[in-house]
């Protein structure tokens, strides 16, 4: 069942990386400009992320399979959409149903995990489950590049709507996760009892150093390889579609085995929370590099070290498993969800809205998209380390 939730995982992967190889065909037939770019790119986060609350929720009360049955068909109604795009407009009502449509998909084989797996394995199956699901991304390196460039944009979401349909397919056969069981004594709780509960969660403190954190690490690696690596290989350096798509290849086959490692390395709650505060900020000092590197050669190797790094983001979600008890790990995890990819939403807009800006200056673009990643990484990673932490990882480590 595991895996079958993970293929809709592996496509919503694809879908939130596609950007970076079908820039340059959108920019030729609608000339967008680079901030309607990255409001493209930023819709499916945008959308993704509003939709977590309501897939919490509906996970909650319905349990996974029902749940992600009900949306993930609008993932291939947007692909649709969005292969026969007239316009500007239609990208984008095609990108918001594909974010929504995706929406539960990593929620749900996050939460399947946390139901059925052991605390203390929660990260190594759940860096198995980034992994598998990163196979999404190699579709979005060398084979998408090859096929737009010989059969346009569209075929390629022609093709991710017909593997959406096929993944719907194999979870409505396969998956038989039942709703979480209720006492009889007990009525089933109302939507707003529900959306109550998530709010509670803001009322604890140590949330909002996990929130911040959570909005900027994910945000960072995917506004790179979804949005801003085909881009800059192509304007910086005159990479063709092909190359660009062999260093997304490349990419994303690293970042397939990162999260079981860093999975497996995992410290535990003592020192777990440093790691992650190392972590990010060595990564923001890898996108500072970027930023001031102008060898082609120094660049790729540069990129290829942030995705041998990508996979400590696990350790983020082990980090939220830890910091609630266990009647509110499914809410937390479900919230942190929701800031990654409203994250994700917010950096490819500020990113595009800053290329936009650095290009009307006469300035380099990605120099100042590199920049603003790196320093907002920084920032994140400072209040990640001075803002309160759970009450059970101070316990924990006194044990």
């Amino acid at each position: 069942m595991y895996l079958c939730l993970l293929s809709a995982f592996a496509l919503s992967q694809a879908y939130r990386t596609v950007t970076s190889i079908i820039a340059p065909g959108l920019q030729a037939d609608f000339g967008i400009s680079a901030d309607s770019l990255g409001a493209f790119a930023g819709l499916f986060g945008l959308s993704f992320g509003v939709a977590q609350l309501l897939m919490g929720i509906g996970m909650d009360l319905y349990g996974l399979r029902r749940t992600v049955l009900t949306a993930f068909p609008l993932a291939a109604l947007g692909a649709t959409v969005s292969a026969a795009a007239p316009s500007y407009g239609w990208l984008m009502l095609g990108q918001l149903l594909i974010g929504v449509g995706c929406s539960p998909a990593f929620l749900a084989s996050t939460v399947f995990v946390a139901r059925h797996f052991p605390a203390q394995r929660f990260a190594f199956f759940s860096g198995v489950g980034m992994g598998v699901g990163g196979l999404g991304l190699l579709f979005t390196g060398t084979p998408l590049a090859w096929m737009v460039q010989h059969g346009g944009w569209r075929t390629g979401f022609g093709l991710l709507a017909a593997l959406s349909l096929l993944s719907w397919l194999l979870i409505f056969l396969r998956v038989r996760e039942p709703a979480l069981p209720q006492a009889p004594q007990e009525p089933r709780e109302s939507w707003a009892q529900a959306a109550g509960r998530f709010g509670a969660l803001f009322k604890v403190p140590h949330t909002w150093g996990i929130l911040i954190l959570g909005m900027c690490c994910y945000a960072a690696f995917l506004s790179l390889r979804g949005l801003w690596l085909g881009p800059m290989l192509m304007g910086r350096y005159g990479f063709s579609l092909v190359e660009t798509g062999n260093v997304a290849l490349v990419l994303s086959l690293i970042s397939l085995f990162m999260p079981a490692l860093f999975g497996r390395m995992d410290p535990g709650p003592a020192r777990r929370r440093g790691w992650i505060t190392r972590f990010s900020l060595l990564m923001g000092g890898l996108f500072l590099v970027v930023a001031f590197t102008h060898q082609a050669v120094a660049t790729v190797a540069l990129i290829l070290a942030m995705g041998l790094l990508s996979g400590y983001g696990v350790l983020q979600y082990a980090d939220v498993r830890s910091s609630y008890p266990a009647e509110m790990t499914g809410r937390a995890l479900s919230l942190y969800t929701m800031s990654m990819f409203l994250g994700v939403a917010w950096m490819q807009w500020l990113t595009g809205l800053l290329a936009a800006w650095a290009q009307r200056q006469g300035a380099e673009p990605y120099q100042a998209v590199m920049v603003c990643i790196a320093c907002v990484l920084a920032a994140a990673s400072t209040a990640f380390r001075f803002l309160p932490r759970s009450p059970l990882l101070e316990r924990g480590a006194r044990h």
